[in-house]
Formats: structure tokens, sequence, C-alpha cells
């Protein structure tokens, strides 16, 4: 068997490719998964499963009144259905010999470098002791602000701390396509530039019927991770062998390329923006000196024109032009006030460390 093109991915699974549309399990389609990990692993590649389909699940085995809260709805659902989709893939992945461990996860998880550190430290001794890690959103505390966007955005986040190569997201339709796939004559996009941000032309933002996000947010995460060196393949989880036609380097779905690979710090700062704590405005001669190409350069004071909020040594801030375009994120080296003392002076430490700094490219803005 030949060795994968990839050493390690991250599995996104949406929640309408392991459900059906009365929200039972699709044990069919969770079984071509499972085999289609341990192919994968069989070539040599490590593999992260981020998995939805808890409240899917749950809405499969208990009916809850409709007088019951929102929120309260969501928790009771996931807490019922976590069991059983755990379960479920413990039963698959033992007719393989392999084990799993459910990993959940909330956004606060990500907030802090220590918790980041914790989570990937984790991570990476269930793959060296050659368990797959299983990630969903712990929904039973996650709730209105402290949500990821949907799986989507976790899976993207996983990808960027363990250093994967790729992230595939399996949903229920072929990829992205040119036009609106219902109209006639569209065709799936194969290749995806990384510079390429406006989606909005051709994607429709409707949501799936389980899941809280859509073919948009895909794209957005997908736009962030190529700019960090991740590969990211949209594509169909139904289609039997899609994984593995994916390792073997077979054209299907859609792919977005990449830029140069960035330390995993830098990649930990890049998917920081959610948590960011205060706005930088720099002035343009700062701006064009971050981006020139010959050597690394600093954040420093004297090219800042504005600090707004607040902020502590180690937050992450975000990066504004003078025209309010979005440069990068950066971690503080020091707080906010100290940064507004040092604003506009020469010889002062560097506000955001190069080590520390993430700039979007220079001709595109981030999708938002």
């Amino acid at each position: 068997m030949s060795a994968s093109v990839y050493r390690k991915i991250v599995v996104k699974v949406g929640s309408n490719v392991i459900a059906g549309e009365n929200g039972l399990p699709d044990l069919s389609i969770m079984s071509q998964l499972i085999e289609q990990i341990h192919q994968a692993k069989k070539q040599g590649t490590e593999v992260i499963l981020v998995s939805s389909g808890a409240v899917a699940s749950g809405r499969s085995l208990f009916q809850v009144s409709a007088k019951t809260d929102t929120v309260a709805r969501r928790q009771l659902l996931a807490s019922i259905g976590q069991v059983k989709l755990i379960n479920t893939y413990t039963s698959l992945l033992q007719a393989y010999n392999l084990l799993c461990a459910q990993v959940l996860v909330t956004k606060e998880d990500f907030r802090d470098r220590i918790h980041y550190l914790n989570m990937k430290s984790c991570l990476g001794a269930l793959l060296q002791h050659n368990i797959i890690p299983i990630v969903n959103e712990n929904d039973v505390v996650s709730v209105t602000e402290l949500m990821f966007t949907d799986n989507d955005e976790l899976a993207g986040l996983i990808a960027s701390m363990v250093g994967a190569e790729a992230l595939i997201i399996l949903t229920n339709v072929d990829g992205i396509y040119d036009r609106p796939p219902k109209e006639p004559g569209a065709q799936v996009i194969p290749l995806i530039d990384s510079s390429k941000t406006d989606f909005s032309a051709f994607i429709s933002a409707e949501k799936s019927n389980f899941g809280r996000g859509g073919m948009l947010t895909k794209c957005s995460i997908a736009h962030k991770l190529s700019l960090v060196g991740i590969k990211v393949h949209i594509a169909n989880g139904k289609t039997p062998g899609i994984v593995t036609s994916i390792l073997n380097k077979e054209t299907v779905g859609t792919v977005f390329s990449t830029l140069a690979n960035k330390s995993k710090l830098k990649r930990w700062v890049a998917n920081s923006e959610g948590y960011a704590k205060g706005k930088v405005l720099i002035n343009e001669g700062a701006r064009e000196k971050l981006f020139q190409t010959k050597k690394a350069t600093s954040l420093l004071p004297v090219g800042v024109v504005k600090i707004e909020g607040e902020f502590a040594k180690g937050d992450i801030v975000k990066i504004f032009s003078e025209k309010g375009e979005l440069v990068g994120l950066g971690m503080a080296q020091y707080s906010s006030d100290l940064a507004r003392s040092a604003m506009g002076e020469k010889n002062k430490k560097p506000l955001v460390h190069y080590d520390y700094l993430f700039l979007y490219d220079q001709a595109e803005s981030p999708v938002s």
C-alpha cells in the first residue's frame, strides 16, 4: 500500500453526513468513515476526527417538549446524544482493534496559551499511543457567546493546534460550486486560490438541518487555514471512499491552496482573532515595513497611531491600518496603558514581536 500524501490530518464530519433526515445516525456512512480512517492509519497518517452529531443523535432518542427553552433543549439533547455518538464510534473502531478517546471542548479552552498547550499535549499523547481522538464541542456547557460558530471552526482550530498538514471537511455536497448548485450548469470548483476571499456571490448562506454553520463558514475557515499553510479539502462525506480518494491524490471536491507554512506559535495567533482584547492602529509606514520580505520585522510603538480597548501583556490584539483594514493579529508584549504611553516614540520595546505576529495577505482582507 502506498504512503498517504499527508502525515497528519483532521477529518471533520458534519451532522448532515452521519445523520439522516429523521435524525437517526446513518450507521453505513459512519462505518465507511471509520473504515477509511483505518486505511489512512495503515498508510501512515495520524488522524483526529472532529465529529458533529451529538444533538442530532439526541433527537433520535428523545422527544423534547416544544415549550423547553432553546438553550436547555440543546443541552439536553447533546447530553443524551453524545453518549450514543461516542459509543457508536467505539463499537465501529473495535472491529479494527482501534481505540478512540472522547475530547469535549469549549471556546474557553482556546482563550489562553496555557489551556491551548494543555489540550495540544493531550491530543499529542493520544496520537502517540495510536488512539484516535474524537473531538466535539461540549454543547452541554457551551451556550451563546461561548459557542463556536460550528464544528468547522473547531476543526480549524484543532488542525492549527496539532500542526496538521490538511483538514478534510466532509459535508453533504460535492464541494464549492461556481454558482448556486441548483442552477443549470453549476460545477464544482476543484481548486480555490488562497487569495480568494469573496465567496458570497456563489455560495448560499443556507444552513444544514442539524448543524449551525453553512458553506460560507467553511470557506472562511479554509481561507484562514490556507494562510498558515494548512490545505483544506471540502468534499461529500456520503461519497464512498472519499477520504481515501483524497489521500490518494485524486481530484475530488474542492481544495484550497496554501501559502508558506507558519510556525506553530504563529498558527495559534492566526486562529485567535475571536479572542482579541484590543485594537492597534498603525500608520502607512509601519504597515509597509511589516510586509517587507527581506527580513522579519516586529511592530514598534513608533508606528502606532491609536490604541483602542484595554489589554494586558499576553493578550491578542488586532492590528489595523489607518484606513481601517485588518492587517494582522499579534500577542501584546505589554499592556494597553504602557502602549499608549510609548505610542509614536522611537527606541522602544516592540509592542508585538515578530515571533508573535501573524499578518494577513497584503492584497486581501480576511473573510469576516
